[in-house]
């Protein structure tokens, strides 16, 4: 009978170490899973799509940067827009529902801040220059900014309106070149493709859009280029119901990873 209660003493001793040992452990172990839950749970917050209208010579650099935004934020997914920046303010100023704006030209940004439908001030995040565009084997044999003047030359720019269009007014100026165009587009993307198709002989373009042709089309830089350097703002839609994702996806684009991106691109930094 005393074995049996000595037994039973140890064993209640044993046990209530046991649990005290499991209970000092618990303390440190569930302050690193709290705090782990709650980082996670600080970054999985911004949940919902973020609408985002980007000038036409963005296309590839938003479209990578909006698939990092979303490997950041799993809950959050990016639907973009890609157009002329006239039309883009066009469409915002008509109520489209977009929750970010960035646009080729500060002049274009102007008219959605002066209407007060961009909150705040908007951020520059990157600069562009005009070059001339040409086939691979540039059967024109453009060499300068005045041999898209010449007789026969089938030249397509932007439209005025459009920020490609009014950098290449700015560099003709410059340069005391009056073109002729056979067509004026709507954004830069279409300039581009008149020239890789072989309907224009060549085209004023950005050297981003050069670069991203992969071969497609030849450039040619000009020195006028650089009286028509192009700064590329962007702002949140004072009307947009996501404006925690619109600060985070500018925060991306302005930061290192953005500016990596835009760099790889070809775009210079503001």
């Amino acid at each position: 009978m005393i074995k049996t209660t000595a037994s039973l003493i140890a064993a209640a001793v044993l046990a209530a170490g046991a649990l005290a040992g499991c209970g000092a452990g618990s303390t440190p172990s569930s302050s690193p899973t709290a705090g782990t839950g709650t980082t996670g749970a600080s970054a999985d917050t911004l949940s919902g799509t973020l609408t985002v209208f980007a000038a036409a010579s963005l296309k590839s650099t938003f479209t990578a940067m909006a698939k990092d935004f979303e490997q950041q934020h799993p809950g959050a997914k990016v639907q973009l827009s890609f157009a002329g920046s006239s039309d883009l303010v066009a469409q915002i100023s008509q109520g489209a529902p977009a929750d970010v704006f960035a646009s080729a030209d500060t002049k274009n940004m102007a008219k959605l801040t002066d209407a007060s439908l961009i909150d705040g001030t908007p951020v520059n995040f990157a600069i562009n220059r005009l070059t001339i565009a040409v086939p691979p084997a540039n059967p024109a044999n453009i060499a300068t900014l005045a041999d898209l003047a010449k007789p026969g030359v089938k030249v397509v720019v932007c439209a005025a309106q459009v920020p490609c269009g009014a950098a290449a007014v700015t560099a003709e100026k410059a340069a005391g070149v009056t073109l002729a165009p056979v067509s004026e587009e709507s954004s830069v993307t279409d300039v581009l493709g008149k020239v890789s198709s072989g309907e224009a002989d060549a085209g004023l373009v950005y050297v981003t859009d050069v670069q991203g042709a992969a071969g497609k089309v030849k450039g040619i830089p000009f020195d006028a280029a650089e009286q028509a350097v192009t700064t590329y703002p962007m702002g949140t839609v004072a009307a947009s119901q996501h404006k925690d994702l619109a600060a985070a996806f500018t925060a991306l684009v302005t930061g290192a990873t953005g500016q990596k991106t835009l760099s790889d691109a070809g775009f210079g930094a503001p």
